[in-house]
């Protein structure tokens, strides 16, 4: 079950469980981004069950869920990954759409959470999986609502997991802390700035989260940092926070937008789907500039593999230096 499915993360995420030959239910607003997702699962092997949901309305993803289970059978991972954000200062956010982006990137995730655990904590088994980001630690100009979201869903999935630890379950909820990210949330998002929104460097290929969030559902991870600078920025916060905050302030802002005017015309996510007459897939517009491979993430997956070595290689040098003595 994959919120969010029909573009980005969640587009890209069940592709790759689809290679598994997996049945992948595609929870979206945008019926031809949907639509799509289905026809690249099944090409991939799997198949798909697509329902057009929003994730803010929490009778609706129970329904959804109901449905799912009704003809897929019992849901063993439940992947969050939906969201919104607005592009722009605090002072010019309206409380409608500072509500909007924490009912769906929040409340979406505990919603989510909640139609899960009614299901899996019945039978004592399941994985959920919660889509993060480094700006769950870590704030950034113009994304005010969207960080508080991200950072309210770290909070709430700690809490969470200290209660299914209390009460000796075996459902397991982990939180996969992304980078930035090439999806086409940068082509859709409601933005009120002048220039063209970009993620912060380095971009990573949204098939590097899909990844990530495939290994966590089959690994009882804790938390995964997905990025090399999302484990720089996380622990850089933790040691010097004061000096993240003077380093954003003069670099933050101009380094979300490029060179362009917004496109005329242009249509946002936030209330409507965007993808609901085309298909915008799961890349954005970065890919000359994003990464196909983490080399941390790699480092994470293989870290007993590596551990091994280390220890081998720890060994074997001090054999070699007791032959000497």
């Amino acid at each position: 079950m994959i919120t969010g499915a029909s573009a980005g993360v969640g587009r890209a995420a069940a592709i790759r469980f689809a290679r598994d030959g997996a049945q992948v239910a595609l929870i979206a607003r945008g019926r031809a981004g949907l639509e799509a997702a289905r026809a690249d699962v099944e090409r991939a092997g799997g198949r798909a069950l697509t329902v057009q949901a929003d994730v803010a309305d929490a009778a609706a993803l129970e329904q959804a869920a109901a449905r799912v289970e009704a003809e897929l059978g019992p849901i063993d991972v439940w992947i969050n990954s939906a969201m919104v954000t607005v592009f722009a200062p605090f002072a010019e956010l309206t409380v409608e759409e500072f509500r909007r982006v924490t009912d769906v990137t929040y409340l979406g995730q505990v919603h989510g959470a909640m139609a899960a655990l009614r299901r899996m904590r019945a039978r004592d088994r399941g994985t959920i999986v919660q889509v993060g980001s480094a700006l769950a630690y870590r704030g950034i100009p113009l994304q005010s609502a969207y960080c508080g979201a991200k950072h309210a869903v770290q909070g709430f999935t700690e809490s969470l997991r200290t209660e299914l630890l209390h009460d000796g379950s075996r459902v397991w909820i982990t939180m996969v802390q992304l980078p930035a990210l090439n999806t086409p949330q940068f082509d859709w998002c409601k933005s009120k700035m002048p220039r063209r929104a970009q993620p912060v460097p380095p971009i990573y290929q949204p098939e590097v989260a899909a990844d990530a969030i495939h290994f966590a559902a089959h690994h009882r991870r804790r938390e995964l940092y997905v990025g090399a600078s999302t484990a720089i920025v996380i622990s850089g916060n933790k040691l010097a926070p004061g000096l993240g905050d003077w380093y954003l302030a003069r670099t933050g802002v101009d380094s979300q937008m490029y060179d362009g005017p917004q496109p005329r015309g242009r249509r946002d996510n936030l209330w409507q789907p965007a993808d609901d007459q085309r298909d915008f897939g799961a890349h954005g517009a970065f890919d000359a500039r994003a990464h196909r491979r983490s080399l941390e993430l790699w480092a994470v997956k293989h870290k007993r593999a590596l551990a091994a070595i280390g220890l081998a290689a720890l060994t074997a040098g001090s054999v070699a230096a007791l032959r000497r003595r």
